[in-house]
């Protein structure tokens, strides 16, 4: 499936782009080519071939790490995608690092104690953030935290070498993609949890006397834990397409503005290489993710 989904991904994508306006050859040789550069050029490229014969050649290609040449620089496109990707990485592992901290103890909180104000409170946080854009809390943050306190760096991704300058640029737009998934995981593990401590054997801890800690944390959340692992692995899936505005609002380097700038600019070898990348990190997530679920659930491996 995960081979399948890659595949649909890249005929869509590579389907998509040839409908994109704009002229690959003329961006790349300039309006005023003569005719035998532009002829040269496009059998260069294989722009003469059917669509169905350019997207086997850019499958194959794509299988053997080569993501094509920018057309305006000449760079190997997998190169330029190898720099970008450890901004995009960090900036995504953060937001979910920060979003699951926050999000499982709340969840936890409010399924031990429901009905309380804890509960409530956890209840409005986590309606309201789940329902605001990422981008719209970028700005917003940029605006109070960056601009108007000047608590933190307005843009960029920090000196480089100084790694205590790069995590306050990163705060920001961590802060930005990650804040949606906080009420999103609470609510999915407050389900959870209070599904998990109706069952028998829990009720068996408390009557033998084991206190609330323990049963909670060592034995309850272990079992709560597994369907949201599944919701981890989306949620990184959701960072990586909120890093694209976070990316954007804070100019940082990325995946993202890498995407952004190329399809402003018609450079259709980097569209297709980025959005490659980012949909075949998504797959390799959530196989990862259902892997990680067959390990720790013996259930799911009886039934494989």
């Amino acid at each position: 499936m995960a081979v399948l989904i890659v595949l649909s991904a890249l005929f869509l994508l590579f389907v998509g782009v040839q409908f994109i306006p704009g002229d690959a050859v003329t961006l790349a040789l300039g309006p005023k080519a003569s005719p035998e550069a532009v002829a040269r050029y496009t059998e260069k490229m294989g722009l003469d071939d059917p669509v169905v014969v350019q997207f086997l050649i850019f499958i194959g290609n794509a299988l053997q790490g080569d993501l094509g040449q920018d057309i305006l620089s000449g760079r190997d496109v997998t190169l330029m995608v190898l720099e970008e990707f450890p901004y995009t990485l960090a900036l995504a592992l953060a937001g979910l690092g920060w979003a699951v901290a926050v999000g499982v103890p709340l969840g936890c909180l409010s399924a031990v104690w429901p009905n309380s104000w804890a509960d409530r409170i956890t209840g409005v946080l986590a309606v309201g953030t789940s329902t605001i854009p990422s981008f719209l809390v970028a700005i917003w943050s940029l605006l109070i935290f960056a601009i108007a306190l000047k608590w933190l760096p307005v843009i960029g991704a920090g000196e480089p070498g100084n790694l205590t300058d790069q995590l306050r640029h990163l705060i920001l737009p961590a802060f930005a993609v990650g804040l949606g998934w906080v009420g999103y995981l609470a609510r999915m593990v407050r389900a959870s949890m209070l599904e998990v401590l109706g069952e028998n054997y829990i009720k068996a801890a408390r009557a033998f006397g084991l206190p609330t800690r323990t049963v909670i944390y060592r034995y309850a959340l272990k079992v709560a834990i597994l369907p949201i692992i599944t919701l981890i692995g989306l949620g990184f899936g959701g960072m990586l397409n909120g890093a694209v505005f976070a990316e954007i609002i804070f100019t940082r380097p990325g995946l993202g503005t890498l995407a952004y700038e190329a399809v402003l600019a018609r450079n259709f070898p980097v569209v297709q290489g980025t959005l490659l990348v980012v949909a075949g990190l998504y797959v390799l997530t959530m196989l990862t993710t259902d892997l990680v679920i067959a390990w720790l659930d013996p259930r799911v491996r009886e039934s494989l």
